[in-house]
C-alpha cells in the first residue's frame, strides 16, 4: 500500500494539474484536451486492472492479470502495484479490456497482455505477452488507445494507425480482417487524440470535428444509422470537441463550452441524458457544464468539472459511480467526497480518481485488487487510497541536492553559500529543509549554486546563485527564496548547467538562459541572457539534460543533439571545438535518455545499452580505458539500463531491475561499492534495491526507491548527503528527508 501511494502520486508529477479558479479553467478549456489526455494516460483502468506511470517513467500495474496484463513476467493477480518489466521513459499509457499499451519518450509503443487477435501488434504469434514487447514499424507516436481487442496510434504527422481484432471494421482499413501489426486507417489526418471503445473507435481532429468506425450495432459511431463502418465516417451535429472517451458501446464527448454530449448504448443510463434508450446520433448529457476531462467504463460514465468535482452516470451494480448507492443513474450525480481532481479513469466496474494534492482515491469494485489498495471489499463512496508519501523527483548539484515530495513541495539541503537551498538564509543544511513559498511542483534541477523548479502550472521558478542571469529573472541579483522564471508557460523538464538553465516547452522547444561564454544558450551567440531565448533549431524534444557548460536534448526521433563547450569531446560530434546552436552526436539511436557530466555525457538506448562520451581521465566513461572519446562508446557489461545520471567525474546508471550501477571517480565514495577505488567498467553500488531514480552531484549519489525512501553516499562536507552527520559515506546511507 505504501507503493501505491507513491506509484498513483507519481501520475500528478507528471501530468502537473494544480486547482484551477473558475475563471482560469473557464479560459482555459479549449487546452482540456490535452490536459485530460494527459491525465488519462498517465492513470488507467481495465477491465480489471489499473495501470499508473510514475515520474521516472516506470509503470506500475494492480489487479488481475490471468494473460499477463500486468506485464510482470507473471499471470498472478496483484492486489498492490507491482512494477512492468522492462520499460523506461514512459510517456503515455493505455487499456481497456486485458491488454496495454505504452508510448516511450522516443515515439515508440510497447504492449503486453492479451493476444489472441494481435492485438499486442508485434507480428504474431497470437499469443499472450506477459512483459512488454515492441510494436514494429511505429515511430514517433504521441497517443495511444486501447480497444478490446484492437489497438490506436495517433503519430506525430496527424496520421492514425490501428491493428489487432478488425471483426466490426475498428481498424478503419476498409476490411474486416484482423491485423497482426499496424495498418494506416484512411482518410485521417491533423488527428490530436483517439479513443477506443470494445469494438469502435473515434478520433478528433484539429479542426475539432469527431470521426468515428467500427462496430455501430448501438450507434456508437453517431451516424444516424447501426450500420458497421469499415473506415471513418464524420460524427454529425459535433464541432468544437475538445476530448473524446469511449465505453464498452457508448461514445463521449466534450465540446469547447465544457458541455458533454454522449452516443451509442444506452442501457444503463450512461448518456446521462435522463433516459436508457440509445441513440445513434449525440445527445446532450444533462445538467453538466464546465467539464474538463470524460472517462467511459463498460457500462458507467465520470466526468471532471473545472472545479475539481467528480460527476457518474450509468451502471452502478458495485458502486462505481461513488453516490453511496448500487442504483443506475441516467443522469450524472456527483460523487461524493471528492474534490480538487484533475483526472479520472474507469474501468469495467471501478473508478479512479487523482487529486491536485497528490492523493489518489477509488471505489467500486475490487474483486481482483484493481484498486490496488489490499482491501477486497466494494467502496461505495471514493475513499483515499492509504500508505506513506515518499519521494518522487530529485537532483543534485556540486555541493548541495534537491527532492520533490509527493505534496508537491521541495526540500533542499547541502551548501547554501549562495541561497541554492531556497530557505530564506546562506546557512549549510546537513538535514533536508523546505524551500519557501513553492508547492504544486513536479520537477527540480541544480546547477552548481542555483536551483530550479517546474511547477504543476508549467511555469519555471529559480532560486540561488545568479551573477550570469542564470535565474532568468532579468537581474543578476541571488535570490535566498524562488522566483519566476521570465516569459515562461507550459514548461514540462528543465535542467542545470554550472550557471546556465535549459527548459522544454510543451511544444518541443527548448529556451534557454544564463552563462553563454561557450555557446551553452544555443541561440548562435555567447552573449549572457538574463531570461530566456530559444535555442536555435530544435523541435520535437523529449529530453534534456545540462554539464558544467554544455547542453543535451534528446528528440522524439531518438537522436541526440549537443551544443556548449567541446574541449574533450563532450558533444559526440568528433570534435573538440565548441558550439554555438546544436550539432547531431553521432551514431546514437534510439535513445530514451541522457545525462550531462561536467565534460562528459551519457545516453540510454531503448535496448538498455548505455553509451557514453568526452573526458574519461577517471574512467567515467565505463568503457574500461581512461581515453577521451569524442564520439559515443559502449559502457561495458551493463544491459537492462533504464536511467543515468552524471557527476563532476564519476557516472550512474539504474538498470530496470531496480539495482544501481556506478563507475569512474571514487575518491570520496560517489561509487557506492564500499571503496574509494577508481572503476573504469560499472560496478553495482551495494545495499539498494527497487530503485526508480538516480541522481549524481559533483561527487554524491542519490537514489530513489520505489519505498519512497532517498538514499545518499559519497562525499558530504556540505551536509549534501542529507544525513546529519558531515561525514562522506562509501555505501549508501537513507536520507533524514521525512
Amino acid at each position: 500500500m505504501t507503493r501505491l501511494l507513491q506509484v498513483w502520486i507519481g501520475v500528478l508529477t507528471v501530468v502537473g494539474c494544480g486547482q484551477p479558479t473558475d475563471e482560469s479553467a473557464k479560459q482555459s478549456l479549449m487546452g482540456a484536451p490535452l490536459w485530460a489526455a494527459q491525465s488519462r494516460a498517465r492513470l488507467v483502468a481495465g477491465d480489471s486492472y489499473s495501470l499508473a506511470l510514475r515520474p521516472d517513467g516506470t509503470v506500475w500495474a494492480a489487479g488481475s492479470n490471468s494473460v499477463g496484463q500486468l506485464g510482470d513476467g507473471s499471470r498472478t493477480d496483484r492486489s498492490e502495484p507491482v512494477q512492468v518489466q522492462g520499460l523506461s521513459g514512459v510517456v503515455s499509457l493505455a487499456t481497456r479490456a486485458a491488454h496495454s499499451l505504452a508510448v516511450r519518450s522516443d515515439g515508440t509503443v510497447w504492449a503486453w497482455g492479451a493476444n489472441t487477435y494481435g492485438q499486442v501488434g508485434d507480428a504474431g504469434p497470437k499469443t499472450n505477452r506477459l512483459v512488454p514487447v515492441q510494436v514494429p514499424g511505429l515511430s514517433g507516436v504521441v497517443a495511444v488507445a486501447a480497444g478490446h481487442s484492437h489497438s490506436l496510434a495517433v503519430r506525430n504527422d496527424g496520421s492514425v494507425w490501428a491493428w489487432g481484432l478488425n471483426s466490426s471494421g475498428q481498424v478503419g482499413d476498409g476490411t474486416t480482417t484482423s491485423r497482426l501489426v499496424p495498418v494506416q486507417v484512411p482518410g485521417l489526418s491533423g488527428v490530436v487524440a483517439v479513443a477506443a471503445g470494445s469494438y469502435h473507435s473515434l478520433a478528433v481532429l484539429s479542426d475539432g470535428s469527431v470521426w468515428a468506425w467500427g462496430d455501430n450495432a448501438s450507434g456508437q459511431v453517431g451516424d444516424g444509422t447501426t450500420t458497421n463502418r469499415l473506415v471513418p465516417v464524420q460524427v454529425p451535429g459535433l464541432s468544437g470537441v475538445v476530448a473524446v472517451a469511449a465505453g464498452l458501446s457508448h461514445s463521449l464527448a466534450v465540446r469547447s463550452g465544457g458541455g458533454v454530449w454522449a452516443w451509442g448504448l444506452n442501457s444503463s443510463g450512461q448518456l446521462g441524458d435522463g433516459t436508457t434508450t440509445s441513440r445513434s446520433v449525440p445527445v446532450q448529457t444533462q445538467g453538466l457544464s464546465g467539464v474538463v476531462a470524460v472517462a467511459a467504463g463498460t457500462w458507467h460514465s465520470l466526468a471532471v468539472r473545472f472545479d475539481g468535482t467528480v460527476w457518474a452516470w450509468g451502471s452502478n451494480g458495485t458502486s462505481q459511480l461513488g453516490d453511496d448507492s448500487r442504483s443506475s443513474r441516467s443522469v450524472p450525480v456527483q460523487t461524493q467526497g471528492l474534490s480538487g481532481v484533475v483526472a479520472v479513469a474507469a474501468g469495467s466496474s471501478h473508478s479512479l480518481a487523482l487529486r491536485s494534492n497528490g492523493t489518489v482515491w477509488a471505489w467500486g469494485s475490487n474483486t481482483f485488487g484493481q484498486r490496488g489498495d489490499g482491501v477486497a471489499a466494494h467502496h461505495p463512496v471514493p475513499v483515499p487510497v492509504q500508505g506513506l508519501e515518499g519521494v518522487v523527483a530529485m537532483a543534485a548539484s556540486q555541493f548541495h541536492s534537491l527532492a520533490v515530495y509527493s505534496d508537491g513541495t521541495v526540500w533542499a539541503w547541502g551548501d547554501n553559500s549562495r541561497g541554492q537551498l531556497g530557505d530564506g538564509t546562506t546557512s549549510n543544511r546537513s538535514v533536508p529543509v523546505r524551500v519557501q513559498g513553492l508547492s504544486g511542483v513536479v520537477a527540480v534541477a541544480a546547477g552548481s549554486a542555483h536551483s530550479l523548479a517546474v511547477r504543476s502550472d508549467g511555469t519555471v521558478w529559480a532560486w540561488g546563485y545568479n551573477a550570469q542571469g542564470q535565474l532568468g529573472d532579468g537581474t543578476t541579483t541571488d535570490r535566498l527564496v524562488a522566483v519566476q522564471v521570465q516569459g515562461l508557460s507550459g514548461v514540462v523538464a528543465v535542467a542545470a548547467g554550472s550557471a546556465y538553465s535549459l527548459a522544454v516547452h510543451s511544444d518541443g522547444t527548448v529556451w534557454a538562459w544564463g552563462s553563454n561564454a561557450s555557446g551553452q544558450v544555443g541561440d548562435g551567440t555567447t552573449s549572457n541572457r538574463r531570461v530566456p531565448v530559444q535555442v536555435q533549431g530544435l523541435s520535437g524534444v523529449v529530453a534534456v539534460a545540462a554539464g558544467s557548460s554544455h547542453s543535451l536534448v534528446v528528440r522524439s526521433d531518438g537522436t541526440v543533439w549537443a551544443w556548449g563547450y567541446n574541449s574533450s569531446g563532450q558533444l559526440g560530434d568528433g570534435t573538440t571545438s565548441n558550439r554555438r546552436v546544436p550539432v547531431q552526436a553521432q551514431g546514437l539511436s534510439g535513445v530514451g535518455a541522457v545525462a550531462a557530466g561536467t565534460w562528459h555525457s551519457l545516453a540510454v538506448r531503448s535496448d538498455g545499452t548505455v553509451w557514453a562520451w568526452g573526458k574519461n581521465g577517471q574512467g567515467q566513461l565505463g568503457d574500461g580505458t581512461t581515453i577521451d572519446r569524442l564520439v559515443p562508446v559502449q559502457a561495458q557489461g551493463l544491459s537492462g539500463g533504464v536511467a543515468v545520471a552524471a557527476g563532476s567525474a564519476h557516472s550512474l546508471a539504474m538498470r530496470s531491475d531496480g539495482s544501481v550501477w556506478a563507475w569512474g571517480d571514487n575518491f570520496d565514495g560517489p561509487l557506492g561499492d564500499g571503496t574509494t577505488i577508481d572503476r573504469l567498467v560499472p560496478v553495482q553500488a551495494q545495499g539498494l534495491s527497487g530503485g526508480v531514480a538516480v541522481a549524481a552531484g559533483s561527487a554524491h549519489s542519490l537514489a530513489a526507491l520505489s519505498d519512497g525512501t532517498l538514499w545518499s553516499w559519497g562525499n558530504n562536507a556540505y551536509g549534501q548527503l542529507g544525513n546529519a552527520p558531515p561525514t562522506s559515506a562509501t555505501t549508501p546511507i537513507r536520507s533524514l528527508l521525512y
